[in-house]
């Protein structure tokens, strides 16, 4: 009996455990598109609001530097961070002003700023395109709507520069070609884009 037992427990430990490669495909898939993270942008429309503060409730829009304006903290800047790290910000504004012991604060998009990227260089269909509203959008799915690479076009090369919320531009380069043919490492996963981004496709070296 207690062998049967013992044998019964270490099933279920092994059940339980699963397998390492299991769990870090699990873990990866939770990192990717269908946990869209939404970073706050210019002109998103939000609803600020304080636990048991209804005189703190506001409805605005973030100004071109990525600014709101609240009661009690004037301008705030919250562009360029998700929701979570926005709430930290604003709470930690109203604790460290002394307006407030324990503040809880809770923001909600209520209207969507429209999101362009754009594609340039050796694309058959080179332009401004929308990203899709609470969605993730990959450099591979943009390259894909814009017709895919011209015959000249280098996609082990595409380049992705960003504006950071400081103002300064950033240069990833993405090995197109290599995500669309499986061929994946570290270096080639796909890359997701973020609203003013600008894609560019270069011409390969004959």
């Amino acid at each position: 009996m207690k062998a049967s037992r013992l044998l019964l427990a270490l099933l279920a430990t092994l059940l339980t455990a699963g397998p390492p490669a299991l769990h870090a495909q699990s873990d990866a898939m939770k990192a990717g598109k269908k946990n869209y993270v939404h970073l706050l942008a210019l002109a998103d429309r939000v609803r600020v609001a304080v636990y048991q503060e209804d005189d703190l409730t506001t409805l605005t829009r973030l100004d071109a530097r990525g600014r709101i304006n609240l009661p009690l903290l004037g301008e705030i800047a919250i562009g360029g961070l998700t929701i979570v790290e926005a709430q930290t910000v604003i709470e930690k504004a109203y604790k460290d002003g002394r307006f407030l012991r324990n503040p809880q604060v809770t923001i909600n998009v209520e209207e969507y700023a429209q999101r362009e990227v754009s594609i340039t260089g050796q694309t058959r269909n080179a332009g401004r395109y929308s990203l899709p509203p609470e969605s993730t959008y990959s450099v591979v799915e943009l390259v894909t709507k814009a017709g895919g690479i011209t015959d000249i076009g280098k996609g082990s090369a595409v380049t992705v520069t960003r504006t950071l919320p400081d103002g300064t531009k950033k240069v990833f380069t993405i090995d197109v070609d290599a995500i669309i043919k499986g061929k994946k490492d570290n270096k080639s996963e796909d890359f997701l884009l973020q609203a003013g981004d600008n894609v560019y496709v270069p011409e390969r070296l004959i």
